[in-house]
């Protein structure tokens, strides 16, 4: 997807316009006066679970990530719903925009409208705005050398949701995988106003290499990735193992492999949890390392008890080189 909005025409240049599609970053930004500017989202897909009430809660969280990634505050969101009328029940259809609501009523604004059509799958999401003020807004590209990388959530959603698919999946993993795509990202809005956290992303389709490198990318640096560091959902190492991966893991390195160095040990399996895409998935917080602490300190007072140091960025060519440290 970033290939293709990177091949969209230019857009003309607007002095207010802060953020537009040019790094790939999770929402636009406009400014609006001296002390304001709208962040302005939308994200929708079909449904990842079966019960109706969690496709809402799980996609309307997904939507508000890229809000709180830029550091901003939501105001207002409206519903986008794609469902077969005639086959899908009202009941069903209910629980999905009451899903929906329940999530954009944590985050404390309402869901003030939308557009509804009669499609083949069901479809949901929402258009988010936020308020964030012009300083703290955090792009994608303002990383700096010497600053480390925090992951607030553990990784492995992609791969619950194939287990669930193939009926694999344990009730317990099922409800750490609803605990973590519910969980609002909304630390995001305090740690954009800390003078030494530099960049904010979420980490979703493209999978924590993806996202990674396209912060990279954006900053002009290279990023390197401690494997041993990462934070995994329970079971998910043991489960892909198994052979549960998804095809979208093998898409992400098709796209982006070549800008990656892993070690030369590195099993299939390890590379596919490495491109594994994530649903709701985490911040990931590039910030100086005197600042790191403070960080982590937020997101553990928030419940963000995955959140960890997974890295580093340093000056080079853009690229993400993922380190095997605890090799003997």
């Amino acid at each position: 997807m970033s290939d293709l909005l990177a091949s969209m025409p230019a857009a003309q240049p607007y002095a207010n316009l802060l953020v537009g599609n040019e790094t790939g970053d999770d929402a636009a930004v406009y400014k609006l006066n001296d002390q304001q500017a709208l962040v302005a989202t939308t994200d929708f897909f079909m449904p990842v679970v079966d019960d109706p009430y969690h496709f809402g809660q799980i996609a309307a969280a997904n939507a508000l990530s890229d809000v709180y990634a830029m550091g901003a505050t939501p105001i207002m969101a409206l519903a986008l719903v794609g469902v077969p009328i005639n086959v899908l029940p009202p009941s069903d259809i209910a629980g999905i925009l009451q899903g929906g609501a329940n999530i954009c009523e944590q985050a404390g604004i309402p869901v003030a409208g939308g557009h509804s059509i009669d499609s083949v799958e069901p479809i949901y999401g929402l258009a988010a705005m936020g308020l964030v003020h012009p300083a703290h807004v955090k792009r994608n590209a303002d990383a700096k050398a010497g600053d480390v990388l925090i992951l607030s959530k553990a990784l492995g959603i992609g791969i619950y949701s194939a287990a669930f698919k193939q009926n694999r999946l344990a009730d317990d993993q099922y409800q750490a995988m609803l605990a973590s795509t519910t969980q609002l990202n909304r630390p995001g809005a305090t740690l954009a106003q800390m003078p030494g956290v530099h960049a904010i992303t979420d980490v979703t389709g493209f999978g924590l290499l993806g996202h990674t490198l396209e912060m990279a990318r954006a900053s002009g640096l290279a990023a390197e990735l401690n494997q041993h560091a990462l934070p995994w959902l329970p079971g998910v190492i043991n489960l892909a193992e198994q052979g549960v991966v998804t095809g979208a893991s093998g898409r992400n390195w098709a796209s982006y492999g070549a800008f990656i160095e892993l070690p030369g040990n590195t099993s299939e399996t390890t590379r596919a949890l490495l491109c594994d895409p994530q649903t709701s998935g985490g911040l990931l917080i590039s910030c100086s390392p005197e600042t790191a602490p403070k960080v982590l300190d937020v997101l553990h007072s928030e419940g963000f008890n995955y959140a960890t140091v997974i890295g580093q960025l340093r000056d080079g060519t853009a690229k993400v080189e993922v380190t095997d440290v605890n090799k003997k």
